[in-house]
């Protein structure tokens, strides 16, 4: 059912032999992304390429607006941006630079790995998918990057419960989801994306180009 071609390092979690199974097993084959696109945010951003996880709670449930990559649109797109328009917001009152690109490919390949709490949803139904057992691959993904320091943002109650994963080296910063229904509780302000920068200009890295490429 799933791609599980190009993982790479990230192949070698046992959630892919032991846990995802069961999880196949207890879905039809009508979810989001497609399954060409479950794992795409693994296969773009790799564990040494790593610096910065942005966390969120679940794929788009729209069909053709998610990609694989956590709040990212396929350009073109067309409809609502809903959580990724508020995004565009932040970025833009935080950083003084416009970001208007749906897509965030160039995030990942900079280093960001943009990945859900959960990696599938049925059309229609958010949240659905949130107890199948993909808490298991966030939990190993999070202790495989726990290795050296980096910045985790964490978005929404599901993200932040992942922080007890984490050890005290990295940057972890937390705020509401960007979701229309809770981006009002504190999301706006947060500043996450000049807080990152900042954090990695003293660590000796580079900072992210958060606006458009």
């Amino acid at each position: 059912m799933f791609d599980l071609t190009d993982l790479g390092a990230w192949g070698d979690l046992p959630f892919f032999a032991h846990d995802l199974p069961d999880i196949a097993a207890q879905i039809d084959e009508d979810f989001l992304p497609p399954p060409t696109l479950t794992f795409a945010a693994l296969k773009r951003t790799q564990p040494d390429e790593t610096r910065v996880v942005i966390l969120g709670q679940d794929p788009y449930h729209t069909p053709g607006k998610a990609d694989g990559l956590a709040f990212s649109i396929p350009d073109g797109f067309g409809g609502r941006l809903d959580s990724l328009g508020n995004i565009f917001k932040e970025i833009q009152s935080d950083t003084g630079h416009a970001r208007t690109k749906t897509g965030l490919q160039d995030w990942a390949d900079q280093g960001v790995l943009l990945l859900n709490t959960a990696l599938t949803v049925p059309p229609g139904q958010p949240k659905a998918h949130a107890r199948l057992g993909w808490s298991t691959l966030v939990t190993q993904a999070l202790k495989r990057l726990d290795d050296r320091p980096r910045a985790f943002i964490l978005w929404g109650a599901p993200a932040q419960a992942y922080a007890k994963h984490l050890g005290p080296d990295h940057l972890i910063l937390r705020a509401p989801h960007p979701s229309p229904l809770s981006v009002h509780r504190g999301f706006f302000g947060s500043r996450p994306f000049s807080k990152v920068n900042q954090w990695l200009i003293e660590q000796g890295q580079e900072p992210i180009n958060w606006a458009d490429p």
